[in-house]
């Protein structure tokens, strides 16, 4: 959850509209997941699990040991995107993760999202990330995210370690939007809003961002 899901929402949590549906829906799936885990932790961190329990909205029982266990929800399989991309998506960031952080140790970024990305991948990968579209750059946690086929990998682009995949980190030459933190071209171009993007605008004043994946 921390290393995945939760790392990859803050961003939808943080910056996007109030009210929006990418802010809320996130925080539905949230509140499912508290229900279930509270339940499900309770057994073997007591103290924790009713800690959770204590703070979570709306009437319930006054203990989480007394309550009903709780069904999530069973969500169809889209066609679009599947599980099988899903845990490919998810081996991928993980093996993107190391090759960031190792920029990060070298001193070449600070942070991820100070890094520019460039992925390239193989057929399989490929097809599953390129699912993700402009969103691809929310799941990397990276400010700019392209993908690219493997066999245009150029040979300073890092060994991600699992097969099909190369990966070349660059310091975004962007400034930084001072709302979400990222690395955009466009700051600084708004005169009503001169330290932040476009993106994080249009949450403010705008109809605000649609999100599908991440």
């Amino acid at each position: 959850m921390g290393g995945f899901y939760l790392d990859i929402i803050k961003d939808r949590i943080y910056t996007c509209a109030e009210d929006s549906l990418p802010r809320r829906s996130a925080q539905t799936a949230l509140y499912h997941i508290a229900e279930a885990f509270s339940r499900w932790i309770a057994p073997i961190l007591s103290f924790t699990g009713q800690e959770i329990w204590d703070h979570l909205p709306g009437e319930r029982e006054k203990y989480v040991f007394t309550s009903n266990w709780y069904p999530l929800q069973s969500l169809a399989e889209e066609e679009s995107i599947t599980q099988q991309d899903w845990a490919n998506i998810l081996q991928a960031k993980e093996a993107i993760n190391k090759v960031i952080e190792d920029q990060r140790n070298q001193g070449g970024i600070k942070g991820s999202l100070e890094a520019d990305i460039k992925i390239f991948a193989d057929t399989e990968l490929f097809a599953s990330l390129s699912k993700l579209g402009q969103e691809l750059r929310f799941v990397t946690i990276t400010s700019k995210a392209e993908l690219v086929d493997i066999g245009n990998a150029p040979s300073n682009a890092a060994d991600a370690h699992i097969e099909g995949l190369k990966v070349l980190v660059e310091k975004s030459t962007a400034h930084k939007c001072a709302r979400c933190w990222h690395y955009i071209d466009d700051v600084g171009s708004h005169d009503k809003h001169p330290s932040v993007c476009g993106r994080c605008i249009d949450n403010i004043d705008g109809q605000g961002e649609a999100r599908h994946y991440a």
